[in-house]
C-alpha cells in the first residue's frame, strides 16, 4: 500500500492506495501517530478512493485509529471510499463510527 499525507491548516489527509491489510499496520500506524501528536491538526480524513482491498485487520487498525484520535479530541472521516473498501466497511457498521464522504 502506498501512504501520502498531506497537512493544509488544521486538516489532515491521508491518502492510501492499494492493499490495506495486517502487512501496513506499521505504516499505517506510523503514519497518523505523528499527526495525533500535532496541536495545528484538529481533524484527520482517509482518502480511501483507491483502496482495492480491505480486510478485517485494516477494519481493527481503523478502529485503533479512532479511539486514540477520539483521546486526542480529533475527528477522522472516511472520504471516497472505493467499492471494495465500502463493501466491507457497510458489512461493518462503519458508518455508524466515522462519517463517510464522497466527492472531495
Amino acid at each position: 500500500m502506498i501512504i501520502n499525507i498531506q497537512v493544509l491548516e488544521h486538516l489532515a489527509r491521508i491518502a492510501m492506495s492499494g492493499r490495506f491489510d495486517f502487512d501496513v499496520h506499521r505504516d499505517f500506524k506510523n503514519a497518523y501517530m505523528p499527526l495525533l501528536d500535532q496541536p495545528a491538526v484538529r481533524e484527520i480524513e482517509l482518502e480511501m478512493s483507491k483502496i482495492d482491498y480491505l480486510d478485517s485487520a485494516a477494519l481493527g487498525m481503523l478502529m485503533l485509529l479512532h479511539e486514540r484520535a477520539k483521546d486526542a479530541n480529533k475527528p477522522v472521516a472516511l472520504l471516497n471510499a472505493s467499492h471494495e473498501a465500502l463493501r466491507v466497511m457497510e458489512v461493518a457498521n462503519f458508518s455508524r463510527i466515522f462519517p463517510m464522504r464522497n466527492g472531495r
